[in-house]
């Protein structure tokens, strides 16, 4: 975990996400991003300098093709002494029974952010962390650029003035194959998913795009992520940039 605090430190550091007295719901899918997202937050708090609470929230999607069994993701934080709660919702119902969805990603990927946005209203959390990582962050760019035809990818951290509520993503900086790495070592538990969309996506196959691209032309997502960076798109730039800097 060492190699990821310090990916996490540096994100903290760079784009400002975490101050002295924040309250953050660590949005927990069970996934290896969420996980390593809350034992990293944890153990920064022991010495990163910075007063913080965190409270860990899993969305129950109510899914009726397979159960998801939370109980290891509980254990794991009666062990290490962190708030847990588990809110069941009506998701999974709602895309693909209801609405049947042909492309649910984008529909489900809104109502979970409103329901994790709700919890921290009802928690009394001023921020929601999410496990987004510097592969995730690559890939939304990619996406955009070739699908919508535009330049643009989600934020380190964003300020919901209708909620109240900043949403920070500590993961940024860290990439997949090390966050699958640290998952492993320190044996946490991973809860599969029983979505039916899983791995049918249009980022599982920019995914694959990009794994190709990297295999022939060694470096090409570092590329696109100084590029991000250097243009400052969506504040990658971090809380110190300016045309200047980005020159050098």
């Amino acid at each position: 975990m060492q190699k990821i605090l310090g990916y996490m430190r540096k994100a903290i550091q760079n784009y400002g996400l975490i101050s002295d007295g924040d309250r953050i719901l660590v949005g927990v899918s069970g996934g290896k991003d969420s996980l390593v997202l809350l034992q990293g937050l944890h153990l920064l708090r022991k010495f990163i300098g910075i007063d913080y609470e965190i409270v860990a929230v899993t969305l129950d999607m109510g899914f009726t093709n397979g159960t998801m069994d939370f109980s290891p993701v509980a254990d794991l934080c009666s062990n290490e002494g962190i708030e847990y709660h588990i809110i069941k919702t009506q998701i999974a119902e709602i895309v693909f029974d209801v609405r049947k969805e042909p492309s649910p990603c984008s529909l489900c990927a809104r109502m979970r952010r409103g329901a994790l946005h709700d919890a921290a209203n009802d928690l009394g959390c001023n921020k929601v962390a999410l496990g987004h990582n510097y592969d995730d962050a690559v890939e939304t760019f990619v996406m955009n650029l070739f699908t919508e035809g535009r330049i643009g990818c989600f934020s380190p951290s964003t300020y919901l003035t209708h909620k109240n509520v900043t949403v920070i993503r500590p993961l940024v900086l860290a990439p997949e194959k090390d966050i699958r790495r640290a998952a492993r070592r320190i044996d946490l538990p991973v809860v599969k998913s029983v979505c039916p969309a899983d791995g049918h996506t249009n980022r599982q196959r920019t995914k694959e795009f990009l794994a190709d691209m990297e295999r022939n032309d060694h470096g090409f997502k570092d590329r696109l992520f100084g590029a991000m960076k250097r243009a400052n798109v969506d504040g990658w730039g971090g809380i110190d940039w300016s045309p200047q800097k980005s020159k050098d």
